[in-house]
C-alpha cells in the first residue's frame, strides 16, 4: 500500500534533483579539465576538516544503521549502540594513531599500503578480498536495506524500480569522483541529521500518545524505558541452562562483556581505520586536517544511535502495545528491519518525504563512497598493476567509471530476487557477520605493519589465509569438532538444532591467533624488516583542540556507560 502523498513526492524530488544535479554539475566541470587519478579517486586533497567528517559519517550512515540498525535496536535494544560508541574510540585511535603513518607514507589505498610494508603477494591478495567483500557483502545489502525500506512506504510493488532509481541516482553522483561525493555528503548528512531527528521526535511522541501522556518527547522516552527496561543495558549476562531462545540469540549477537575484549574492536578499528572506503576521504588531505575531520566525526557519532536505534526501540514498545502490527508484519511474519519505514509511515504527510529524503541521502551516499573504493581499488591495485601498465590517467579514470558501472550490475543482480538472504539474516548482523571471515586478518596484518618493524612479507600472506580459514573453523565447524564448552568458547543452540559461538568472539580468537602465527614467523626473519616504518613520537604529538575534542568525546562515552551499564 503506497503511504506516500503528493506533497511527499514532491519535497522529495526536489530534493532528488537539486543533489543530483549538483553531482552532474561537478561531473561535467572535471569532465573540461584535466582529471586525474588524484583527483578523481582522492579529491585532490581539497576536502575541509568539516567535509572530511561529514562525508565519513554521511557515508557510514546507510541502509545498515537506518534500517539494520534500527531492526536492532527494536530486537535488542541499547546495547547495540556499542557499535557506535566504541566506533567513536576507534576514530580517536585512527586519527592520533593510524592516519600519521598513512601519510607520512604518502598511502592512497590499502593495497598500496599492504605493497609499501609487505609486498605485491600481500596487496593482491587482500584487493580481491576487499573487491569481493565491497561488492558482495556491502554494496548489495545496502541497497538490498534501502529498496526494502523504501518500498515499504511506496508499496512492495515498487521494490524492483526503487533498485534502478537508488542505482542510478548513486552513479550520478560518483561519475564526478570523491571531490563530488565529498562535498555532496556534507549536504547528504544535513539531510540525514535533520530528516532522523524529525522521525525520532515522532516515534517518542508516538509512545507517548500510547500511554496517554500526550505530545510529550521526554514523557515518550520515559514511558519507553519504563516499559521497556530490558532494552536499556548495555551488557548481556551469559544465557543459563533454562534461558529462552530468545535471549540466547541476544547474546550470539551481543556476547556480553565478551564482545569487549573480543570482536568489537576488531570490527571498528578494522572498518574505520584499515578500510579504503572510509580512510580514502582523509588521505588526500594534510595531517592536522585529516585529523581534525575524523575526531570531528568521532563526536558525530556518539549522537548517531539518537537517529538510527531509538526509533527503533520506539517501535518495540509501540508493537509489544498493540500498535504498529500490519506495519512490523505486514504478511504475517514479523520482521526487525521494518521497525524504521513502520514509524515512517506515521509521519504527517511533507514531513514523511523529507524523512524519506533522509534515508534516501544515507543509502545514496553509502552507495556512491562504496562504489569509488572498489573502482578505487580495481583500478590502482589490479588494472594498472596487472592489466595495462601503461595507461594514461584519462584511460585509468575511465576505468574507474567502468568499474563503478559493473559493481552497481552486479550488486543489482544480488539485489533483484535477494539472493543472498539478507532479509532472513538481519541486515546489521549479516553485514557485520560476514564481514567478520576478513576483518580478523587485515586488521592483524595492519597492527602489526604499523607497530612492529620485525613483520614480515611471509606472515602477512600466511596470517591473511589462515586467519580465513580461522574464521571459516570458528563460525562453521568448531562446535563439531571440538564440542560446545572448552576453554576458549561457549557454543549456544541456534534453535534449529544447530550449535554456534558468538560471531564476535570468533572474531576474537581468530585474531588472536593470527597475530601467535604471524609473530612466530617473522622471527625466523630479519630484526628488522627492509620495508619497515620509520615512527618516531612527534607523529603523534597532538594540537590542543585536538586533545579537547578527544576529551569532550571520552567523556560523553564514560557518561553513557555509567548511565546504561
Amino acid at each position: 500500500m503506497n503511504q506516500l502523498s503528493l506533497i511527499d513526492y514532491i519535497i522529495f524530488f526536489l530534493y532528488f534533483i537539486g543533489v543530483s544535479s549538483y553531482g552532474y554539475w561537478i561531473y561535467k566541470k572535471k569532465q573540461s579539465t584535466n582529471l586525474d587519478t588524484k583527483d578523481f579517486f582522492l579529491a585532490e586533497g581539497s576536502l575541509t576538516w568539516w567535509a572530511i567528517g561529514a562525508s565519513m559519517i554521511a557515508s557510514n550512515i546507510s541502509a545498515e544503521q537506518f534500517i539494520g540498525m534500527s531492526g536492532n535496536g527494536f530486537t535488542f535494544g541499547v546495547a547495540v549502540a556499542v557499535y557506535e560508541w566504541l566506533a567513536a574510540i576507534a576514530l580517536i585511535i585512527v586519527a592520533v594513531w593510524f592516519m600519521p603513518i598513512y601519510l607520512k607514507n604518502h598511502i592512497y589505498t590499502m593495497p598500496q599500503f599492504l605493497k609499501t610494508r609487505y609486498n605485491e603477494t600481500v596487496s593482491l591478495i587482500m584487493a580481491i578480498f576487499w573487491l569481493f567483500l565491497y561488492v558482495f557483502v556491502n554494496l548489495t545489502s545496502i541497497l538490498f536495506l534501502g529498496a526494502l525500506a523504501i518500498s515499504n512506504l511506496a508499496g512492495p510493488d515498487y521494490f524492483h524500480a526503487i533498485v534502478i532509481g537508488l542505482s542510478i541516482f548513486a552513479l550520478l553522483i560518483t561519475l564526478g569522483g570523491m571531490k563530488v561525493i565529498g562535498f555532496t555528503d556534507v549536504i547528504q548528512v544535513l539531510v540525514l541529521v535533520i530528516g532522523g531527528l524529525v522521525t525520532t521526535y515522532i516515534a517518542m511522541t508516538l509512545v507517548s500518545e500510547k500511554f496517554g501522556l500526550g505530545n510529550d518527547v521526554i514523557a515518550g522516552f520515559k514511558a519507553m524505558m519504563n516499559d521497556a527496561e530490558d532494552h536499556f543495558h548495555m551488557i548481556y549476562e551469559k544465557p543459563g541452562p533454562n534461558a529462552s531462545q530468545a535471549d540466547i540469540n541476544k547474546y550470539l549477537t551481543l556476547p556480553g562483556i565478551g564482545m569487549y575484549v573480543a570482536g568489537i574492536w576488531i570490527v571498528n578499528l578494522n572498518y574505520w581505520g584499515c578500510n579504503q572506503y572510509i580512510t580514502q576521504r582523509a588521505l588526500g588531505a594534510d595531517l592536522k586536517t585529516a585529523r581534525t575531520g575524523i575526531l570531528f566525526a568521532a563526536l558525530l557519532k556518539i549522537f548517531m544511535p539518537l537517529i538510527v536505534m531509538v526509533p527503533g526501540m520506539a517501535a518495540y514498545v509501540l508493537y509489544k502495545n498493540g500498535s504498529l502490527q500490519q506495519e512490523m508484519a505486514p504478511n504475517g511474519v514479523l520482521l526487525a528491519d521494518n521497525a524504521y519505514s513502520a514509524i515512517l509511515s506515521f509521519l504527517p504527510s511533507g514531513l514523511r518525504g523529507m524523512s524519506l529524503a533522509a534515508l534516501t541521502a544515507a543509502i545514496v551516499a553509502s552507495l556512491a563512497g562504496k562504489a569509488n573504493s572498489i573502482s578505487t581499488i580495481f583500478t590502482l591495485d589490479i588494472y594498472q598493476k596487472y592489466i595495462r601498465k601503461d595507461a594514461s590517467e584519462k584511460q585509468l579514470v575511465w576505468a574507474g567509471r567502468v568499474t563503478i558501472l559493473a559493481a552497481m550490475l552486479v550488486s543489482i543482480g544480488l539485489t533483484w530476487q535477494d539472493t543472498l538472504g539478507i532479509g532472513a539474516e538481519g541486515g546489521f548482523t549479516f553485514i557485520q557477520k560476514y564481514t567478520g571471515y576478513l576483518s580478523p586478518g587485515i586488521f592483524a596484518v595492519f597492527i602489526l605493519g604499523f607497530f612492529w618493524k620485525r613483520t614480515t612479507g611471509s606472515a602477512a600472506v600466511i596470517g591473511i589465509l589462515a586467519s580465513f580459514a580461522l574464521a571459516i573453523l570458528f563460525n562453521n565447524y568448531a562446535p563439531a569438532l571440538f564440542g560446545n564448552d572448552t576453554i576458549l568458547y561457549t557454543a549456544y543452540p541456534t534453535g534449529n538444532g544447530g550449535y554456534e559461538i558468538p560471531f564476535l568472539i570468533c572474531m576474537g580468537w581468530t585474531f588472536v591467533f593470527t597475530i601467535l602465527l604471524m609473530v612466530a614467523i617473522s622471527l625466523a626473519g630479519p630484526a628488522i624488516s627492509k620495508k619497515a616504518f620509520q615512527i618516531d613520537a612527534s607523529m603523534f604529538r597532538l594540537a590542543p583542540n585536538h586533545v579537547a575534542l578527544i576529551t569532550v568525546v571520552m567523556l560523553i562515552i564514560s557518561a553513557l556507560y555509567v548511565r546504561f551499564w
